[in-house]
């Protein structure tokens, strides 16, 4: 039977919708997109995976998948960069999530501005971090030895919950050495470059998330950025010498959806 224009145009109406409904509440949020980023000469690389935000309040398939590409990839480390859980509920399930991750891979985790607001125990939190080959760093520093080389990972307090410290947090360490820094809100990362100034760590790079990229955009330009974004949002950012990484992050808050802006989980050679 021939298809009259009217109905053609309904049933492609239709057909368009259902695929924009599928993106934004499926493809985009639990299709985990795979970005590397080679930043060394060096034949004696460190390899980095970045998690952040995973708001976990449930294990899902996309959980399972990015715990499976984790341990195919076996990276040196894992830097985790706030947000992991909303509450102490979530606690866990970020346990079975990382049960899923093998242990011989390290890992290093920040608070974010979720886990003040959810009001999770921080000595729970530490302790389960702990049990994973883990360390929660709060204004702390921590020297990662790996590929013959030395890498200071310098966790900083979230910016909006906690009391980033960016001062003490790297005094430990030789300002020859080189840093990576961690930090959830990417505002707070132009007073870590302003401080540097004096301080003069080697920072190679700094590691945010919270944006969630935009979670929502349109043409690039998101709806709504969470307060602690400052003037950040997704990708590359440069901070006088200092490069930043602002990652979308895996999990979604508020609201379900993602658009124009696929959720993430990003590897760095170093």
């Amino acid at each position: 039977m021939k298809m009259n224009r009217r109905n053609f145009i309904i049933k492609s109406f239709f057909a368009l919708l259902g695929l924009f409904l599928f993106d934004i509440f499926w493809f985009e949020k639990f299709v985990i997109q795979w970005t590397t980023y080679d930043l060394t000469n060096s034949e004696s690389k460190i390899k980095i995976i970045q998690l952040t935000d995973l708001h976990i309040n449930k294990l899902k398939s996309s959980h399972k998948a990015i715990a499976n590409r984790i341990n195919q990839e076996l990276p040196d480390l894992i830097c985790i960069t706030g947000d992991s859980v909303n509450n102490n509920k979530g606690l866990a399930v970020l346990n079975e999530f990382l049960n899923l991750i093998s242990k011989e891979i390290p890992k290093v985790v920040i608070l974010g501005n979720k886990e003040y607001a959810g009001k999770v125990n921080i000595n729970s939190f530490r302790t389960l971090i702990k049990k994973h080959n883990g360390q929660l760093l709060i204004n702390e520093s921590l020297k990662f030895s790996a590929a013959d080389r030395d890498l200071i990972i310098i966790g900083v307090d979230d910016f909006i919950g906690g009391d980033p410290d960016f001062i003490n947090a790297s005094a430990k360490h030789d300002s020859s050495e080189e840093a990576i820094v961690l930090n959830h809100c990417p505002q707070y990362s132009d007073e870590i470059a302003l401080l540097n100034e004096i301080q003069k760590v080697n920072i190679k790079l700094i590691l945010s998330g919270h944006t969630h990229g935009g979670q929502i955009t349109f043409l690039g330009k998101a709806f709504y950025k969470p307060r602690g974004s400052g003037r950040f949002l997704r990708g590359w950012y440069k901070l006088n010498d200092i490069r930043m990484y602002v990652s979308k992050g895996i999990g979604t808050k508020y609201i379900p959806i993602r658009m124009g802006c696929r959720a993430e989980a990003t590897i760095f050679y170093v």
